[in-house]
């Protein structure tokens, strides 16, 4: 398995080139099945989980042609089977998005249950409550673990989610546009993936509305065409960069962020004491003009605070003066970093669903494991200002959701390399 080396790092400087979006891409690319024309997809950035779904669209029946690193062609002009194999999706839970453009386009699905990082049940239970409001028939098998769905044509409906989860949103948006009738999400994610996405389906004849806020209408239609498309920049990745100028005291050029895009995070940052400055680029952020002091942050559905960068945020708070709350409202395990931290040095206690933290205490380099994709990252953050070594395992998570990760943060002037074991 290999394995991340990171050393205490100088405070990083320099200027990094934010990728497109991990979680702007992964739909879109189930969303080209809807179309028999193809699909070009600009700004893809190259991750693992881009191949696995890459692999999985391939099997439905998708011909996938790479233009260049980061542009992606997309051809289906017949779907060759309307299952979804559990050694694909158990890799990642996006492969359940390929349900509802596979039931709109055949009328049928058959998704295994899927995988991921293990941060929180994430249930599916949303998703088939939309398909269900809409006509389809859904049977779970629980004793193989696949759910399978079948239809003549879906139906406009109304649907209230009892939370505004982002997958639901993306998977009912794209059964709707072929679906006959009106179809209303009340409720919906509000996410800039989700904004992303529907300006996608739109290029492709899509008729839908209300996109960023929490009610979107979608008028079916009877068939999508092909498109051109680029992604949106990743504003997790941009978080993580931010709080890597903070936690190094360093000063980083963002370029390609979107600031609306982050404006809880930077407001956070801004609350230590962290100077965030818009530029014609994207954002400068400096760690290194005034002295940084605790905050408390509270994880929210966009546009609150994101959930994914919680960790790599409380990496930094272990390393300022004074007491910070964190508190976790979207996954209900998502503090496993904690004990990482801890092993590091830092002095944090979890009570359900808060995370107090103790900061100000050294850290130092330790044998810790990336143990899901976000906490991965935030491992690194912390080695980078550890005294000694950092040894991280399991860094396969951080490999699936950021691109060219080590060469952009040596760029930057980090000690890190990567090792196979």
């Amino acid at each position: 398995m290999a394995k991340y080396l990171v050393q205490k790092s100088n405070p990083l400087s320099g200027e990094v080139e934010i990728s497109g979006a991990k979680n702007a891409v992964l739909p879109i690319m189930a969303a080209a099945l809807l179309s028999e024309e193809e699909c070009t997809l600009f700004d893809v950035p190259a991750l693992r989980d881009v191949d696995v779904l890459t692999q999985l669209l391939t099997h439905i029946g998708a011909v996938i042609k790479k233009a260049d690193t980061n542009t992606l062609n997309i051809y289906t002009p017949k779907i060759n089977t309307y299952e979804a194999p559990f050694e694909l999706v158990k890799k990642m839970r996006a492969s359940f998005l390929v349900a509802g453009p596979l039931l709109a386009r055949t009328g049928h699905a058959r998704v295994y249950m899927p995988g991921g990082c293990t941060i929180g049940a994430r249930p599916v239970e949303l998703h088939l409550k939309g398909f269900q409001a809409m006509g389809a028939e859904i049977i779970n098998n629980e004793i193989k673990s696949f759910v399978e769905m079948s239809c003549d044509r879906l139906q406009g409906a109304s649907i209230y989610l009892d939370f505004p989860s982002v997958g639901a949103t993306e998977n009912i948006m794209m059964a709707a546009v072929l679906a006959e009738g009106t179809t209303i999400i009340e409720n919906a994610a509000e996410e800039p993936e989700i904004v992303d996405l529907a300006n996608f389906l739109n290029k492709m004849g899509a008729r839908v509305k209300g996109a960023g806020t929490e009610t979107i209408k979608i008028e079916g239609v009877e068939k999508l065409g092909g498109c051109k498309h680029g992604i949106i920049p990743d504003r997790i990745e941009t978080g993580t960069f931010m709080v890597a100028a903070a936690i190094t005291r360093g000063e980083i050029l963002i370029k390609n962020a979107v600031p609306d895009h982050v404006k809880a995070i930077t407001a956070k940052l801004i609350e230590c004491g962290v100077v965030v400055e818009k530029t014609d680029e994207g954002l400068l952020v400096k760690g290194n003009v005034n002295p940084l002091v605790s905050t408390n942050i509270k994880t929210m559905p966009y546009p609150g605070f994101p959930t994914d960068i919680q960790s790599p945020f409380m990496a930094l708070l272990t390393t300022v003066e004074g007491s910070s709350v964190v508190i976790e409202n979207i996954f209900e395990n998502r503090f496993m970093h904690v004990a990482e931290l801890n092993r590091m040095g830092a002095n944090i206690k979890i009570d359900g669903r808060s995370a107090i933290i103790y900061g100000g205490r050294p850290l130092q380099g330790a044998q810790v494991i990336s143990t899901d994709l976000r906490a991965g990252a935030a491992m690194v953050l912390a080695g980078l200002v550890a005294e000694g070594t950092t040894e991280i395992a399991e860094i396969y998570h951080i490999e699936r959701g950021y691109e060219n990760f080590v060469e952009k943060f040596r760029k930057l002037g980090a000690t890190i390399i990567r090792i196979d074991d």
